[in-house]
């Protein structure tokens, strides 16, 4: 790496509680805070072997629960402690939080096409706007950057988020370029100074080994 820089090792969280439209996920800051599904246990528990091999020198977490249960089995084997940054929690939804927003998704909800077709969040009624966005992921990087350097840092953290940090990396000119890393995925930015360089994004090698292994088992139906 350049010297001075910091390695991010960005994390989505792993699959989270389904959503249900009779039962809103708890709140937390105004933002929905359900816990992991079990999948995103088990893809929790397949990614310490894939950090085990990392020189994390610090782990961040944001204030929604979903980010520490999914490095809660690295954590138990390293001994290392989750510091919280707050900024890097997921984009706020608005009137959408909750659970509210896999549910339009899941209709076709009209907005969901305009979303992406304008590349912002607040097309959502009271959604964050993308200039609020972008200044607190800026702060929050800069403070783990500012804390780290010449060090590899793991941020487990959101989608929108990552995606947002990837685009803004390589000025995309589509803002979503980088939406859709999948659960517990692993992508990859080196941060020096004013140079920002993507190793890799939607990493996920540690997931797809286990399924490959298993289409060989003759009891892998089970």
């Amino acid at each position: 790496m350049p010297r001075g820089a910091t390695r991010l090792l960005l994390i989505r969280h792993g699959e989270s509680a389904a959503a249900d439209p009779a039962a809103p996920f708890p709140l937390v800051d105004g933002h929905g805070d359900p816990p992991l599904h079990a999948e995103g246990r088990h893809q929790a528990e397949r990614l310490v072997p894939r950090l085990e091999d990392e020189p994390i020198a610090a782990v961040y977490v944001t204030t929604l629960q979903r980010t520490r249960q999914t490095i809660a089995p690295y954590l138990a084997r390293s001994g290392l402690e989750p510091r919280v940054e707050a900024d890097l929690r997921e984009v706020h939804l608005g009137e959408w939080e909750g659970g509210e927003y896999r549910v339009r998704v899941a209709s076709g909800d009209p907005l969901v096409a305009q979303m992406i077709e304008q590349q912002r969040w607040d097309v959502i009624p009271g959604a964050e706007p993308y200039e609020r966005f972008d200044a607190r992921l800026r702060a929050g990087v800069g403070r783990i950057v500012a804390a780290h350097p010449d060090e590899t840092v793991a941020v487990v953290t959101h989608g929108g988020v990552i995606g947002h940090l990837l685009a803004s990396a390589v000025g995309a000119a589509n803002r979503f370029a980088f939406i859709g890393a999948d659960n517990a995925s692993i992508s990859e930015l080196v941060i020096a100074g004013d140079r920002q360089i993507v190793r890799r994004f939607n990493d996920v090698g540690h997931l797809r080994f286990e399924t490959s292994a298993l289409l060989g088992r003759t009891d892998s139906h089970r």
